[in-house]
């Protein structure tokens, strides 16, 4: 029997539920991006399939609706892949295990991918139906926007005749996103020389809320690998033998964990270091040490100089908009942290809705890798999505939403990347705007998606394609 199989919209929940069984961690979006193509082959629909996996479905027009603008419907085929430490998921081969309590569906000890799975489930489920009256449609779903939106800065525009973009990747209803952040990832690398062998002690932090780095970056919670090497600071003639914390660059690390050898009782230090690293934010925030195993060891000065190297790394909020009250407009996230064939990786994603001020954090992060003779590179940029003054879309989102709820949606910009802007600067006048049901706790084993937020905001999409005409 299938877990959602009573929840309504149903064609919604039944192709999402397929989604969730088909293993699509970015860089793993074969098999699903193959699913939409024998959908639209299925349903006798032309489709395009790139070699980023990319997929375009076009669906003509309801009658009356064929000389309206074509309006281009978009969201990306891959999830965020995290697990708790219980879990024996397999993310290249194993589907999701789906769980719904109440109003919520979410996955067990693993993330939903709600973010973006939803969107692509409301789009199919458009395509599949007979009675929503449309104009003619572009479907579009695209690959690794976790990771540096890579499918979506590959696509190649010239396949789509739409100016009028629904993008379907946000995670708050009655929320109309008309811009957000550019961004970039950043990456520093330093090679390790390990010497002597000793016997070492495993410190683990854990219990940390994480989530997105864009979405929840200004919530004052705790980054793992900043705490970690900030605990390794305190502790005297350390010598560390590993480190590992973080699995993606935008998502706020939950849990590091390190090696070290240290001739100290740590347990006085590690109370007193909770004490002073108390949060609200992060109520649940664990360390504990085991007895580890022999294991080669970095000596005490090239320690030293990781921890300084990592404490000197700036991370969280930088600067917040002077424009837009609470809006955070510059900020990084040392998302990964680790040592592997003897070098230390750090991994950053890099946020701005000011380009200078994105250059200006690259710019502080090669001057710091350069004084801890370490190697710097910066890749995935994708440009900002400006504010439209004006956006017959955005007008008649806002009127359409009013209609059906007797309030206003607000409209905001955010501090979260979205393909939009990749999109805007590829397709010259287009009209776009993101919106979604509620989704909380994205890029997190707690993930859940509101199965009632779905239902208005599916109804919401097919009025708001009703009236675009």
């Amino acid at each position: 029997m299938r877990v959602l199989e009573n929840l309504k919209p149903e064609k919604v929940f039944e192709y999402f539920e397929d989604l969730c069984a088909v293993p699509h961690g970015s860089g793993n979006t074969k098999q699903i991006s193959d699913y939409c193509v024998n959908f639209a082959k299925e349903h006798g629909f032309s489709f395009v399939q790139d070699s980023l996996n990319n997929v375009i479905i076009r669906k003509n027009a309801s009658a009356g609706y064929e000389n309206s603008p074509t309006v281009i419907l978009q969201g990306h085929l891959d999830m965020v892949c995290e697990k708790d430490s219980t879990s024996k998921m397999d993310f290249l081969k194993d589907g999701l295990s789906l769980r719904l309590d109440g109003d919520f569906v979410s996955a067990d000890g693993t993330t939903l991918g709600g973010d973006d799975g939803i969107a692509v489930a409301m789009a199919l489920s458009v395509l599949d139906s007979t009675d929503i009256l449309h104009p003619p449609l572009e479907v579009l779903f695209t690959t690794d926007e976790e990771t540096g939106m890579y499918g979506a800065d590959g696509l190649d525009a010239s396949l789509l005749k739409g100016k009028i973009l629904l993008n379907i990747d946000s995670e708050d209803e009655g929320i109309l996103t008309v811009g957000c952040a550019g961004g970039a990832r950043a990456d520093i690398r330093k090679s390790l020389t390990f010497g002597e062998t000793a016997k070492t002690k495993k410190i683990v932090i854990s219990g940390l809320a994480g989530g997105h780095s864009g979405v929840e970056i200004h919530k004052n919670r705790h980054n793992a690998n900043k705490l970690m090497l900030e605990l390794l600071n305190s502790i005297p003639n350390v010598k560390l033998a590993y480190v590992s914390g973080g699995a993606k660059d935008n998502v706020i690390p939950n849990r590091c964990e390190c090696s070290v050898c240290a001739d100290c009782d740590l347990t006085e230090i590690i109370d007193t270091f909770i004490k002073d690293k108390y949060n609200s934010a992060d109520p649940n925030l664990q360390i504990t040490v085991t007895d580890g195993v022999v294991l080669p060891v970095i000596n005490e000065k090239a320690t030293r100089e990781i921890i300084d190297l990592i404490c000197a790394l700036p991370n969280g909020v930088q600067k917040m908009s002077t424009q837009i009250p609470s809006l955070v407009q510059t900020s990084l996230n040392l998302g990964v942290v680790k040592i592997e064939n003897n070098t230390l990786y750090c991994t950053f994603s890099v946020r701005s809705s000011v380009n200078s001020e994105k250059y200006e954090i690259l710019n502080k992060l090669k001057n710091i890798a350069d004084s801890f003779d370490a190697d710097f590179s910066d890749h995935g940029h994708y440009p900002a999505w400006e504010y439209r003054e004006n956006s017959h879309l955005r007008d008649v989102m806002v009127k359409t939403f009013e209609k059906l709820y007797g309030r206003k949606p607000t409209v905001d910009v955010i501090h979260a990347g979205l393909e939009c802007g990749i999109f805007c600067d590829k397709i010259d006048r287009l009209d776009a705007v993101s919106f979604g049901p509620d989704l909380f706790d994205i890029h997190t084993v707690n993930e859940r998606l509101s199965v009632s937020s779905v239902q208005r905001t599916y109804e919401f999409l097919c009025e708001t394609l009703k009236n675009l005409r």
